[in-house]
């Protein structure tokens, strides 16, 4: 296995690395040493360091110098850094085996973005507890601190602390990591209580298709926020918003929306009214920090919410980020489709409830353990079991918003579909031409056929069988194909595989730890 990262330094001494390359670093550390079959505190004894300073190392959390790097990959016999252009990785895939163990589920990536978001309407201290590692946390962290917030990791890289200063230096914004990322625009709503006038960089993030900020300017105006696009830019001008109770009815019941209007209205004297918002899982999350705030919302967990804002928010808090539903989703799939028994650990049940419900019609047999409370008290978790089970096609599967299946949840259903007898239909109605990307599972020797830019029709089951696919610019269809070479019987190669990263902390060396037999490299 080749394990390599491209850095060109100005200098020998300790090299500063930013956060995304930290992280591969990390990554592939990690690759190396469990390649090597050896333990953190067997490799720290051959460096002549400590386990924990391995272990931060592994976690993207300690900046490396380049002499530290060439020890680890001479303790390990795979070099760690070289000298040169930017390499690209890829994954190598042995599959048709069964998987065996139990996996957690890790933290929300989707509710980490929004909290960080929302630490902007804080003048105390946030402290974040169990915050994913992945590259899209990253960029928002580092747009945070270019604005002049404090952001600081704990040793063990698992917890952030943040605090925001009076002023905002929004002049010297990191204008290439905001672009990287749509969550960007989830920097509006917190921003409407603190200027008057202000810009921000275009969002960006995956490729889906056109993705409109409209919804966003309908459910922010009401606030006084007027929006011009320029080049690369939205240029922001707020006006004095109404002094009355608001009620704001949002056209599309879209979660980064809702998200954004309920900072917008948390930052505002007065109760706001929000109807047809989203109640889905990270929406809640934020409502629970909000609460600690000092924010009184009612109806979490409904379409409708009363938001009694606050115009000084000022409040040292905790608060743990909950588990991802869509990972869950991704580490069931994984057991589903290689026939396989794995328990994956600390699901949300609440927000898995129609995907359990549709596998079940499906004919897969799951067995669920009682309940139990998620780190932040608030969040209903449970152990779920899945076996090896015949399926059976039904007719239709398709997304809708929160209470019914995931929207991001649905590719999975692809895979899923494709091991069982029969048709289905699977109508991914919100993106245009998501669907297009999962046609790559037919590379693989499943039967799917594009109807239009919506709609797949998938027959199983699937003679899975290893082929060499470049990764789609879409991050769960990415995931999707992943998980079907686990499947397939041979080697499957899968390249370009960074937009993992986007969304998934460590996914390919958790899913080794099950048994899944996969490689790391790089040319």
């Amino acid at each position: 296995m080749t394990t390599t990262e491209s850095f060109v330094p100005t200098t020998t001494a300790a090299l500063p690395i930013a956060p995304d390359p930290l992280l591969a670093v990390g990554s592939l550390v990690r690759s190396a040493r469990q390649h090597r079959g050896l333990t953190q505190a067997q490799l720290a004894e051959r460096l002549g360091t400590s386990q924990s300073a391995v272990h931060r190392i592994e976690q993207g959390a300690q900046n490396v110098s380049l002499e530290m790097l060439t020890r680890i990959g001479g303790a390990l016999d795979s070099p760690i850094v070289t000298l040169g252009g930017p390499q690209r990785t890829h994954l190598r895939v042995h599959g048709g085996h069964p998987l065996s163990g139990r996996i957690d589920v890790n933290t929300s990536k989707n509710g980490a973005v929004a909290l960080l978001c929302a630490s902007l309407l804080n003048r105390g201290t946030t402290r974040l507890r169990g915050v994913a590692r992945i590259v899209e946390v990253d960029r928002i962290v580092t747009v945070l601190r270019s604005i002049g917030v404090r952001a600081v990791w704990s040793p063990d890289g698992r917890d952030l602390e943040i605090q925001v200063p009076d002023g905002l230096d929004l002049d010297s914004i990191d204008a290439d990591a905001a672009r990287r990322t749509r969550s960007i625009i989830m920097f509006l709503g917190p921003l409407l209580g603190r200027r008057d006038e202000f810009r921000l960089p275009y969002a960006g993030g995956c490729d889906l298709g056109t993705r409109t900020v409209e919804p966003h300017m309908v459910g922010l105006r009401p606030f006084g926020l007027s929006i011009t696009a320029t080049a690369g830019e939205y240029q922001a001008v707020v006006d004095a918003p109404s002094t009355h109770d608001l009620s704001v009815v949002l056209t599309e019941r879209g979660d980064t929306v809702t998200e954004n209007v309920i900072m917008a209205a948390a930052r505002r004297d007065g109760v706001t009214t929000i109807r047809n918002a989203s109640p889905n899982y990270m929406v809640q999350d934020l409502c629970f920090y909000l609460e600690l705030l000092g924010v009184r919302i009612d109806g979490i967990g409904t379409t409708t919410l009363r938001v009694h804002g606050r115009s000084v928010i000022d409040a040292d808090v905790e608060y743990a980020v909950s588990e991802d539903p869509v990972e869950a989703m991704s580490l069931l799939t994984a057991g589903i489709v290689t026939h396989s028994e794995i328990t994956v650990g600390r699901v949300p049940i609440e927000f898995m409830e129609i995907e359990l419900a549709t596998l079940a019609e499906m004919g897969q047999r799951v067995t669920l353990s009682a309940e139990y409370a998620a780190r932040n008290g608030r969040t209903r978790l449970v152990d779920i079991t899945v076996h090896p089970s015949e399926l059976h096609a039904i007719e239709k599967i398709h997304a809708m918003p929160f209470p019914g299946l995931n929207i991001d949840n649905l590719p999975f259903f692809a895979a899923i579909a494709a091991c069982a007898q029969g048709t289905t239909l699977i109508h991914d109605w919100v993106y245009d031409g998501r669907a297009i990307h999962l046609t790559d599972l037919t590379r693989l020797g499943a039967d799917v056929r594009l109807l239009d830019a919506h709609r797949l029709q998938v027959s199983g089951p699937a003679h899975w069988s290893g082929a060499e696919i470049s990764c789609p610019p879409a991050l769960r269809p990415a995931v999707v194909i992943l998980l079907a070479m686990l499947a397939s019987k041979g080697t499957a190669v899968l390249r370009d595989v960074d937009i993992i990263a986007r969304g998934y902390e460590q996914l390919q060396e958790r899913l080794v730890e099950l048994g899944a037999q996969i490689e790391t490299f790089r040319d």
